[in-house]
């Protein structure tokens, strides 16, 4: 597949099945603020040690972006839901339930460290995605579980953060 195929110089891209859009598309955007996100939690990962508990959890939860980018990308139709987001979304209760250890929400200003501050930047992008799936969500349903999934991360990252 060539990289420079100059198909989108015109102000269109294309979604999964060829499907031509404009790039500012409800669907693109969603994506594009999936795929910042998941660039962010690959600046996490680099910044934890490689013996850190979380790192193969978060590799899990960036596979799961993925599906959630390919998901918004299919044509309604074919969209299938990845049940093992479910699990993954499970999980992360589970493991916040455990960082928080009864801890209660408080804000916290960002910049103790630089791992703790990409971490915020992370739990920030997960909203914004989060946000621009439900205005996808107004024209082109997303499955519940992939809203809880979400969710359920930008709490994640907070708990790291509050770790």
């Amino acid at each position: 597949m060539n990289i420079c195929t100059k198909t989108g110089d015109t102000g269109q891209t294309s979604l999964l099945k060829g499907i031509r859009v404009d790039k500012d598309d409800p669907r693109v955007e969603a994506n594009g603020e999936l795929d910042e996100l998941n660039a962010i939690i690959g600046i996490v990962k680099s910044l934890m040690k490689d013996d850190y508990l979380h790192l193969s959890f978060l590799s899990t939860i960036q596979k799961g972006v993925m599906g959630i980018m390919s998901y918004v990308a299919s044509p309604v139709d074919t969209r299938q839901l990845d049940e093992r987001l479910i699990t993954l979304t499970d999980d992360m209760e589970h493991e916040i339930s455990i960082l928080t250890n009864g801890k209660k929400f408080d804000f916290i200003l960002p910049g103790a460290s630089q791992l703790e501050s990409v971490l915020h930047l992370a739990r920030a992008k997960t909203r914004t995605a989060e946000r621009r799936l439900w205005t996808v969500n107004r024209s082109y349903a997303i499955a519940p579980e992939i809203m809880c999934f979400m969710n359920r991360l930008s709490d994640y990252f907070f708990a790291l953060v509050i770790d």
